[in-house]
């Protein structure tokens, strides 16, 4: 079998490149896995090609499959998808997603595979990682039939989260982001799209992660007495400055963050990582979720598109790499 591979290296902040890779022979209970698909998830992975990672944040923001280290070089990266060349007889010809970094083919544990449901297309399964957010944070958040619920921030994240809460009966819903692009996304989902200075108040919840200040500040100002924020952004070396000394505590506000990193504690007794990713891929059997892909281009074309997303000059939720 073909033991070559090409790796997308982050050389320095702002540099990237493409590098050859020999592979190792696979062990007993390893595949190996030619990409498909991976996708570039802009906000945490823009930042990492920026070099913000902070350094007390060096080792909680390492990819599962990360090589390097922060600020570089690094090989970073964590929504695959490809198919499986060779391995176990029922995983041989399968379709996977994978926390892997951006590479044409890769080794990994076959406990680092979760199998695409045969109605999840490959292009879209790159949404798996992101989606899996989702699905903590809501385990996290809680929400309630018939609550008033908000979503700050039409990133990546935030439109995820709002694509699953779409689902909830009777709850009132909107997505707010300054970007007027952003309601053509609201639209696809069915989700109702505002511009900050026209977001409905009295939110019993608020899911903020547009990754400002001035969102997270907007978030808190959304909410009933005794409601809750839940913040997903991150902001890698950046402070955040909040009015906590006007109406925080005497309308009982509550502010909590969400990570992926950890099973949500919420979660049912006995669900873990895997129960969680299994559930995300299942969730993206939903064709709406197709609009959360901006864009697309070639592997081999990473290294100059990388840039123009961290810039901005390409707009884009998920970015999709094909191999």
């Amino acid at each position: 079998m073909n033991r070559s591979a090409r790796a997308f290296w982050l050389r320095s902040p702002g540099h990237g490149e493409l590098r050859e890779v020999t592979l190792p022979e696979p062990g007993r209970d390893e595949v190996v896995v030619r990409a498909l698909y991976s996708g570039v998830s802009r906000g945490t992975e823009t930042l990492v090609f920026r070099g913000g990672v902070p350094e007390s944040q060096h080792a909680v923001m390492r990819a599962p499959f990360q090589e390097g280290d922060f600020p570089g070089p690094v090989k970073y990266g964590y929504l695959s998808v490809g198919v499986v060349e060779e391995g176990p007889a029922g995983l041989v010809g399968r379709t996977v997603f994978c926390l892997y970094p951006h590479q044409s083919r890769y080794v990994v544990p076959v406990s680092a595979v979760t199998v695409v449901p045969e109605r999840v297309p490959a292009e879209r399964a790159v949404l798996a990682g992101t989606v899996e957010t989702a699905v903590n944070a809501l385990w996290d958040a809680a929400p309630l039939v018939g609550d008033r619920i908000a979503v700050v921030g039409g990133g990546m994240v935030g439109c995820s989260v709002a694509a699953l809460l779409a689902r909830f009966p009777g709850v009132r819903l909107q997505l707010v982001d300054a970007d007027p692009d952003r309601a053509r996304t609201a639209e696809a989902l069915g989700v109702d799209f505002t511009a900050p200075e026209a977001a409905l108040g009295d939110c019993d919840l608020v899911v903020h992660a547009s990754a400002t200040e001035q969102g997270l500040t907007g978030a808190l100002r959304l909410l009933a007495p005794e409601g809750t924020v839940v913040e997903l952004s991150w902001y890698g070396d950046r402070r955040v400055s909040l009015p906590l000394g006007e109406a925080f505590h005497s309308r009982r506000l509550t502010l909590r963050s969400s990570q992926v990193g950890t099973v949500s504690p919420a979660a049912r007794p006995g669900r873990g990582y895997a129960d969680r990713m299994a559930l995300a891929l299942d969730l993206l059997a939903d064709p709406a979720l197709d609009a959360l892909v901006t864009g697309e281009s070639a592997f081999g074309e990473l290294p100059d598109v990388m840039p123009r997303l961290a810039t901005g000059e390409i707009p884009a939720l998920c970015h999709r790499v094909r191999y």
